[in-house]
């Protein structure tokens, strides 16, 4: 019998209506996604209670809403989401968006958001 441990490295992929997230990496305090928007899609306008988020975008363009304020985001750019601002990233393009969010804070759950606006009715 080994004293290694048996490690689970299948990522955790979500699908979503707007397209899809993979749970890279996550530890104490920090959790890192890479997300997938369908040309067409955007995510709700939210914001979170405990947490940042910083993103960086891998593949096409992202429309990014920041407190009211756009601004396109192309690939190799970032955005920062400080806790409680507003945010919606979209992707008015004809390719696929894909982008890389990490998140800080002390509770990461996919249950602290409050959507102001949803094309998807949640």
């Amino acid at each position: 019998m080994s004293d290694e441990k048996t490690l689970n490295v299948t990522p955790l992929i979500d699908y979503r209506p707007w397209g899809s997230f993979t749970i890279l990496d996550e530890g104490a305090g920090y959790k890192v996604k890479r997300i997938e928007v369908l040309p067409g899609g955007r995510l709700s306008y939210q914001k979170h209670a405990r947490r940042i988020e910083h993103w960086l975008v891998v593949q096409g363009a992202a429309r990014f809403t920041l407190d009211g304020a756009e601004r396109i985001v192309h690939v190799g750019e970032t955005a920062d989401i400080p806790i409680g601002a507003l945010h919606r990233v979209e992707n008015p393009g004809p390719e696929l968006l894909i982008f890389i969010e990490i998140q800080r804070g002390d509770y990461l759950g996919e249950d602290d958001i409050v959507r102001v606006s949803d094309d998807y009715g949640r």
